[in-house]
């Protein structure tokens, strides 16, 4: 056990898999708050398909960064790293220990390890891939960053735009793979923290994130995306749950199929989530039920 230590216990993992439940849980346990790492859930206009804590969930827990853009907000891991690292300072002049829960890999690697140094992108690059974009779809960026980086293509949220057209543009400029300028050295931090993962087997995890949906679409999951529909160009919108409908509404797939896609595409978010976590150093792992064994593992760095 480290003296004078502050921690950051973070609750990763895939969706569905129960990580709000106990992040409160935790953060109940110490006396302490939350800072959300889902990079749907900052935004206010969306709050069926995120799975956002519901009004009871955040009384119990003060949460940050939940509600705190909108959709029209440009807000990258950087700037999630920035906002984050000045809250967490705040937070430990009262607290030792903080909560994070989420499943954005990205961005909880940008506050526990900093993120990696890329070169300027030529405007000319930028412009052409989003005409690339534009003219024929993602699933040209998808064909491109295969070709040119497999290794990241394998593991990055292939149906986000954003990431694609970020990892092209690094590629483009350099004529080196994106992954290439992926750091070794982890910044330094004034926190230490502890990962912890929710445990499930696969087929019951999947089960989850079908019923899931159902509750989605019977409190109204529909009408939500339907009302952002006009908004659907935006990156924050390219997102499972919401982008399935807009082939909806333009009358080119039936709602059966919607359906469909939308546990499919979560289910394979899913695994790209476990994928992602695996990779994490010490991550440890506990089932819900297993609240008594989590504790002793906490223990272990927590007086």
């Amino acid at each position: 056990m480290i003296s004078n230590t502050k921690y950051l216990i973070v609750i990763g993992g895939p969706t569905a898999s129960g990580k709000t439940g106990l992040g409160i849980r935790l953060a109940q346990h110490f006396k302490t708050e939350i800072l959300s790492a889902d990079s749907r859930q900052f935004y206010r206009e969306m709050n069926i398909g995120t799975a956002k804590p519901d009004a009871g969930e955040l009384a119990q827990a003060k949460h940050h960064f939940i509600n705190s853009l909108s959709i029209q907000d440009s807000y990258t891991a950087g700037d999630y790293e920035r906002d984050a690292l000045v809250l967490l300072d705040h937070l430990y002049q009262k607290h030792d220990v903080v909560i994070m829960v989420g499943g954005s890999g990205l961005f909880i690697r940008a506050v526990c390890e900093g993120l990696d140094n890329f070169p300027d992108i030529p405007v000319q690059i930028r412009e052409d891939l989003n005409t690339l974009f534009e003219n024929k779809g993602i699933e040209a960026l998808q064909e491109e960053l295969e070709q040119l980086d497999a290794a990241y293509y394998a593991k990055v949220d292939q149906q986000n735009p954003k990431r694609l057209l970020r990892a092209l543009e690094v590629c483009r400029a350099t004529g080196q793979p994106f992954s290439h300028f992926h750091q070794q050295k982890k910044a330094v931090r004034n926190f230490m923290p502890i990962y912890i993962g929710v445990e499930w087997e696969r087929e019951a995890l999947y089960q989850r994130i079908n019923q899931r949906v159902e509750l989605m679409l019977e409190i109204g999951l529909e009408a939500e995306a339907s009302a952002l529909s006009p908004h659907r160009q935006i990156s924050a919108l390219q997102t499972v749950g919401y982008q399935e409908w807009f082939d909806y509404f333009d009358d080119k797939i039936d709602r059966t199929e919607v359906i469909r896609l939308i546990k499919r595409n979560s289910r394979r978010y899913a695994k790209r989530q476990l994928t992602w976590f695996r990779k994490v150093e010490g991550m440890q792992y506990f089932g819900l039920e297993n609240f008594e064994e989590l504790m002793r593992h906490l223990s272990q760095f927590i007086a």
